[in-house]
């Protein structure tokens, strides 16, 4: 199963977004949720398990599941207001905006001198132990870096990942390429670090991306 980043999200009932996000678990190299921002004036981020994705492919996600299925998924991002007093790291607002702590704090604003100053910021809620891979996350080779996180190729039965697919190259040739599991030496927060070096991946074989237009499927490729 092609699970790929920044790909239109298609629900039972029509669109669903764009997917954003992976969360994985870095140990066993299992993907977790599929983060989806939904369409609308807010573009709110939901995590999606991956029970509900029923097919893929490398630019697009169609779920078993409706749009109002998804917001009633956990939000990915949650704001929190932040107490600004002397002892937060934030503290050093009260020097420049002069605020009376004594003001009434109403989320997600704090009430000072008759003006609204914002206090709260979009916190991600990725589980203990697990990380996220956003679109565009760099991938790193040993002796430097490659190119970009285009999509993770996931074993269905288990959500473990098989293969990374690379986006390798410059903005008039690029292509794809794909990475075994194996040759993954670690994953961070946004960063994948791979045992091959540079030579290595740039002699793989790839696929041509389009960028106007269709892109080429691994099927195309093969006719």
């Amino acid at each position: 199963m092609d699970i790929p980043l920044d790909a239109e999200v298609h629900c039972t009932d029509g669109p669903g977004g764009r997917s954003t996000c992976l969360v994985i678990n870095p140990v066993i190299k299992e993907i977790t949720h599929l983060v989806v921002q939904t369409k609308g004036f807010l573009h709110n981020e939901y995590m999606v398990p991956l029970s509900y994705i029923a097919e893929s492919g490398p630019a697009y996600v169609q779920l078993r599941c409706s749009c109002e299925e998804i917001a009633n998924c956990d939000p990915f991002v949650k704001s929190e207001f932040l107490q600004m007093d002397g002892s937060s790291r934030f503290g050093y607002f009260s020097d420049e905006y002069d605020l009376d702590y004594d003001s009434m704090a109403m989320w997600p604003y704090l009430e000072a001198d008759g003006e609204a100053y914002g206090l709260y910021v979009g916190m991600e809620q990725i589980p203990a132990g697990e990380l996220g891979i956003h679109r565009g996350a760099r991938v790193e080779a040993s002796n430097g870096h490659i190119g970009h996180v285009d999509a993770f190729l996931v074993n269905p039965e288990n959500n473990h990942i098989t293969h990374l697919v690379l986006r390798e190259g410059h903005i008039w040739g690029e292509k794809d390429v794909t990475v075994a599991v194996a040759d993954i030496q670690r994953i961070d927060e946004d960063v994948v670090y791979l045992k091959l070096d540079k030579k290595t991946l740039h002699d793989m074989p790839g696929i041509p991306i389009r960028r106007w237009g269709k892109r080429i499927s691994h099927s195309d490729h093969k006719q």
